[in-house]
């Protein structure tokens, strides 16, 4: 299946209205023709490593973050010059194994198949972006959608992707819903505010902090329910921060020099959501037309990166391994899966 068309379901819905990026790569440091960088109050010049930093999607939210560790200066600090690009076709996890990216975006449910087989991809997840999954289903109010049981008889707008209509039968038969009731409406929707008005479908799985908070601010009212809420198993990391093995590996105190930067930016953005989201919208000048969402987008995840969390980026054993085993449970993968692998926290500062 087509990785961007994966990318729609669990990872990106919040992306949905972004125009197109530019391909070029954005540069995290002022360097000189020649690689290296004058040091701040010094005579030395202090040669940056390359580093280069694969997105899942068209820059969003998500990515704050990476954005603002590079204006302010928090990368070149550490010693890094970040480049960020664009992934390719079969997605940003095949660039970060393949060693021609030391980071990226990548989500748990996606780490999983990479994580079976003879080969699995060399890669670690080393962050979690946000602390706890916001997805669900949104749907017009006052339509009975405010419970899983109520998609019965309603149209529900479905990828076919077999992890989610798992996912949606399993919040269903806990809230003593049948799931065959649900009249599935093959779609991509790329705008929840225009579907929902149009009663083209009735119900659509989002991420509240981009299509939700749009919603919102189209004045559509609407009721919504939370994975999460139902049933705990669907607290899993999404979005994360992915590194190459190998690189970790080799390179374990610039791993935890470049994530000490990253951090930092992810914790401006938590204190000052406004600058953030500036920020954002001057390294990425297409989403100025959006500007209104951006900012109410970039205040709804400046309590979700952290939470109830110790840090940012930390991730919680028993949430990643129960999610994990509910897949092999389910045999939603050519294979089973280590419910321990995939992640480490121990390249994240110190608390």
């Amino acid at each position: 299946m087509n990785r961007r068309t994966i990318a729609l379901l669990l990872g990106l819905s919040m992306t949905a209205g972004l125009t197109g990026c530019s391909s070029q790569t954005t540069s995290g440091s002022s360097q000189s023709t020649n690689g290296s960088s004058q040091s701040t109050g010094s005579a030395q010049v202090q040669e940056l490593e390359p580093i280069t930093f694969v997105l899942d999607w068209t820059p969003n939210t998500n990515h704050t973050g990476v954005y603002v560790a590079m204006d302010q200066g928090y990368f070149e600090e550490a010693g890094f010059d970040v480049q960020v690009v664009q992934p390719p076709e079969d997605g940003a996890e095949v660039l970060v194994a393949s060693g021609n990216a030391q980071f990226g975006v990548s989500f748990q449910d996606y780490i999983a198949p990479a994580l079976v087989g003879e080969n699995p991809l060399p890669i670690t997840a080393v962050a979690a972006i946000i602390q706890h999954n916001t997805s669900g289903i949104i749907s017009r109010k006052g339509e009975g959608m405010d419970t899983p049981k109520g998609l019965e008889g309603h149209k529900y707008a479905t990828w076919d992707l077999d992890v989610e209509k798992a996912t949606i039968r399993q919040v269903m038969e806990k809230d003593g819903g049948d799931f065959s009731k649900v009249e599935l409406i093959p779609s991509t929707v790329t705008d929840e505010v225009s579907a929902l008005e149009s009663k083209a479908v009735d119900a659509i799985w989002i991420y509240y902090g981009w299509a939700g908070v749009a919603c919102e601010l189209a004045g559509l009212e609407t009721d919504y329910f939370a994975f999460a809420d139902i049933d705990p198993v669907f607290d899993f990391y999404t979005p994360v921060i992915i590194s190459n093995e190998t690189y970790l590996e080799e390179n374990p105190e610039r791993a935890k020099a470049f994530l000490e930067a990253l951090s930092k930016g992810y914790e401006y953005a938590v204190e000052n959501p406004t600058e953030a989201a500036d920020i954002l919208m001057e390294a990425v000048p297409e989403l100025k037309d959006s500007s209104d969402l951006v900012y109410a987008s970039q205040e709804y995840l400046a309590n979700e990166y952290i939470a109830d969390a110790s840090r940012w980026g930390e991730f919680d054993a028993e949430r990643w391994s129960a999610f994990y085993s509910w897949l092999n449970d389910n045999q939603l993968l050519a294979g089973t899966v280590d419910p321990n692998a995939g992640y480490t926290n121990d390249y994240l500062p110190a608390v």
